[in-house]
């Protein structure tokens, strides 16, 4: 090689080595740039420089682990893990890099992996304090998961949504965590809060399956079946092997339907195929709260109809605990308590309904009710007669001459004191119930519940009684 051709690779080699020390130069001054951004809490500024440091010197692996720092802080996760990841590539040995990268592990609820990280750092420097702390995050992160996969085994679902609580505190970036929480809380039926959860994710990454799905279930559970199928079908777009949105869909298709062929049933007066429908959809889902709970009013306002009163009353019955608020079941309850007479239970429930809605047609059962239980509190003279409460005055005629002679002390002047003391008692109720129910005014006075005391009583019954019983009955 000539002297010429050796100096023009002298030459070529300083230029390059001059050219890779501006580089450097230049690529220092953006890091320390980034450096002051970074101070100030200006990320976005400091992400900026940080990637002509980058731009400028590619191989430089505190580049990478700066820019990776700032991902953190801006909650990018996602590529702060490639840019630490990145950094210890670069040099195998760099601590802060291995640290960055199990950080953005542990954020993103990876802990096994984030363990590795600062397990490796603790090789390089076994006393650093922040590895030690880090390290054992990772593993209650490891604990609460396991945890919280036996709870949901269990149908824990309070302390699976304990156990990811605890771990987010560790892992904010981790959707898989917050997945689990959101389907928990639906199933406990808090759905509003589910719904946030979902959406936040959603509004990070709309094609997420898993939140999609939890969106749906929400709906699902609160009977909202159409728009629920809506997002069970998109998760399912974007998933096509998602169990849970595969199977909620096949669920929420089958209760809609069945529902509305009870319904159909309903309206054709088909009664006993409205009660068996009703029955056959309330075993499709049983998580389904809200939907199983008008399916149970359903039946029981069918049970009413087949006069099985307390079977209807049993199902509202079911409806009410199922869902507290539902107004519709305790009206059907009530009113199925009133044909039964069981007066006090059905005041019980208008009272329930008017505390919740007050209004003129609740306050007006609720006041029908109370009457009702005041009336079954008295003498029920039609029952003293034998008599139905529609009866005409000849029948309440008849049946107080048969009554009276039943009991007409002459009939019983052979008995013992007792017997003697007993039928004089029912026979002097026999003459208040007929003087009660033979006068117009006052048997509308009885009917409507008022208490006639104050207007002589139900009193009488006397001598001029006995003479209109015997001339009746010789």
């Amino acid at each position: 090689m000539g002297h010429q051709e050796q100096a023009k690779i002298v030459t070529a080699q300083c230029v390059v080595a001059g050219g890779l020390y501006l580089a450097s130069h230049q690529a220092e001054g953006f890091k320390e740039q980034g450096n002051a951004f970074y101070i100030k809490k200006d990320y976005s500024e400091a992400f900026n420089y940080y990637t002509k440091a980058i731009d400028a010197c590619p191989k430089n692996a505190s580049y990478y682990s700066n820019r990776a720092a700032t991902l953190m802080m801006l909650c990018r996760f996602r590529e702060a893990l490639e840019d630490s990841q990145q950094a210890v590539r670069l040099d195998d040995c760099f601590m802060k890099g291995h640290l960055r990268e199990g950080k953005c592990h542990l954020s993103l609820g990876n802990a096994m992996a984030a363990s590795r990280c600062f397990q490796k750092v603790l090789e390089l420097e076994p006393s650093n304090s922040q590895a030690q702390q880090e390290h054992k995050n990772a593993a209650a992160v490891q604990e609460y998961e396991r945890m919280a996969e036996f709870g949901f085994e269990k149908r824990d679902f309070r302390k699976v949504v304990y156990c990811m609580d605890r771990a987010l505190a560790l892992a904010s970036a981790c959707h898989r965590f917050k997945i689990l929480k959101a389907e928990c809380l639906a199933l406990l039926g808090r759905y509003p809060e589910a719904q946030s959860v979902a959406s936040d994710i959603l509004r990070m990454d709309p094609t997420n399956a898993d939140a999609l799905y939890v969106q749906g279930l929400c709906l699902y559970y609160e009977d909202c079946i159409d728009k629920a199928v809506q997002f069970f079908v998109q998760a399912l777009r974007m998933a096509p092997d998602h169990e849970k949105a595969r199977l909620a869909c096949r669920n929420a298709k089958a209760l809609k339907a069945k529902k509305e062929e009870g319904n159909q049933a309903f309206k054709d007066c088909n009664y006993e195929a409205a009660y068996q429908l009703y029955t056959e959809a309330l075993k499709i889902d049983p998580n389904n709260i809200k939907t199983n709970a008008k399916l149970y009013c359903n039946r029981g306002t069918v049970g009413a109809k087949l006069k099985k009163l307390d079977q209807a009353i049993e199902d509202c019955t079911s409806a009410v605990k199922l869902d507290e608020t539902y107004i519709k079941a305790y009206l059907r309850r009530a009113q199925c308590y009133m044909d039964l007479e069981q007066y006090e239970e059905a005041v019980r429930d208008y009272e329930t309904v008017y505390q919740t809605e007050k209004t003129k047609e609740h306050k007006h059962l609720l006041k029908n009710a109370q009457l009702e239980l005041k009336k079954s509190k008295r003498k029920d003279y039609y029952k003293v007669l034998g008599v139905g409460k529609n009866a005409t005055d000849d029948e309440i005629k008849k049946a107080y001459r048969k009554r009276a002679l039943m009991h007409h002390p002459d009939r019983h002047s052979a008995a013992t004191p007792e017997v003697q003391k007993e039928e004089e008692k029912k026979f002097k109720e026999v003459g208040e119930a007929f003087t009660v129910l033979s006068d117009p005014k006052k048997k509308v006075r009885y009917d409507n519940g008022h208490d006639l005391e104050d207007d002589g009583g139900f009193g009488g019954g006397g001598k001029h009684l006995l003479s209109f019983i015997w001339s009746g009955l010789h």
